[in-house]
């Protein structure tokens, strides 16, 4: 896992940019709403850790921009910070990112480079960034951008302090690992459990095979469809005490739900932790991470009025 010093330095150069996101209470549960960040999701703390040190090591190679390859959130973190550090971005995207992903990065002054999911994936694979004068920052695996996700894990432990449990959603595993290393670097008997869709069990999948597995998404949580990386299994491995699978159907009745009874609205991967919860054992102490909000319009109307 990331050293508790790495996380707390990390979270410390990207606290004055991002919410200390509030605790929202539901029957059995407390909820981390990482959805209300300033651009919907929890990913600009990693990217503005990495991105602020970045900057003071490779100055001149900041100054040429950023880029990232991303689903959607990772994307909007980036061009945010771009924006905000007054360099260009670039980001490659999924063809398919929902609307308001790629309508989010052109807002924050990115451009968006669309290109279908093999493409993106070989892009990523074959490590095209190094082609490119922007410096790239890795959507989930570069260490410092999990530290700074693990800025999450920090503030649980501050305001939780009889803290048991936390479930949170996983795609690539930058997120979850970050706060499993705030998390078990200071407290290591709290249980970190993942959660993921049926329609992209990956991790799951992955660890039964003891190695890489390659599965066509075929979920509403887009934000966890990130590819296998050999990175990321060790750190999960090591830092993920039990994982959860959602089933996709349950996974839709979590948006809806989720609105009414802890008035958030959270996109497919968002909803993951809280749909889960009813899978754990009541009574320990337990935080769900609703990890982002950015849902296309068309799709979250559907899921309030099914009929």
């Amino acid at each position: 896992m990331i050293s508790i010093e790495r996380v707390r330095a990390a979270a410390e150069r990207a606290r004055p940019y991002v919410l200390r996101s509030p605790l929202v209470p539901v029957e059995g549960a407390l909820l981390k709403a990482e959805c209300l960040q300033p651009t919907g999701c929890f990913k600009v703390r990693g990217f503005f850790a990495a991105a602020m040190q970045a900057r003071e090591v490779f100055g001149d190679r900041v100054a040429k921009g950023l880029i990232t390859v991303s689903a959607g959130n990772a994307a909007q973190a980036c061009a945010y910070v771009a924006r905000e550090l007054g360099v260009p971005c670039r980001v490659v995207m999924y063809e398919t990112a929902p609307s308001p992903k790629i309508e989010g990065v052109k807002r924050w002054g990115g451009q968006p480079l669309l290109m279908p999911r093999d493409k993106v994936l070989e892009w990523l694979a074959s490590e095209a960034w190094r082609r490119e004068p922007e410096l790239f920052l890795h959507p989930f695996a570069d260490p410092e951008v999990i530290a700074g996700h693990g800025g999450i894990g920090l503030e649980l432990l501050e305001q939780v302090p009889d803290l048991e449990r936390v479930l949170v959603p996983v795609g690539g595993g930058g997120l979850i690992s970050g706060i499993a290393s705030a998390i078990k670097g200071t407290r290591p008997e709290i249980e970190v459990i993942g959660v993921q869709s049926d329609g992209y069990p990956l991790w799951q999948k992955a660890f039964e095979a003891g190695g890489p597995v390659s599965i066509k998404p075929e979920t509403i949580a887009d934000g966890t469809t990130a590819p296998f990386d050999p990175r990321m299994f060790e750190l999960l491995k090591e830092g993920v005490d039990r994982w959860l699978i959602v089933a996709e159907p349950r996974l839709k009745a979590a948006i809806p739900e989720l609105a009414s009874a802890g008035k958030l609205v959270a996109e497919g991967a968002g909803a993951l932790a809280y749909a889960a919860l009813e899978q754990v054992e009541p009574g320990p102490k337990t935080v769900a991470v609703v990890s982002g909000g950015n849902i296309e319009p068309r799709l979250l109307a559907t899921l309030l009025s099914p009929d």
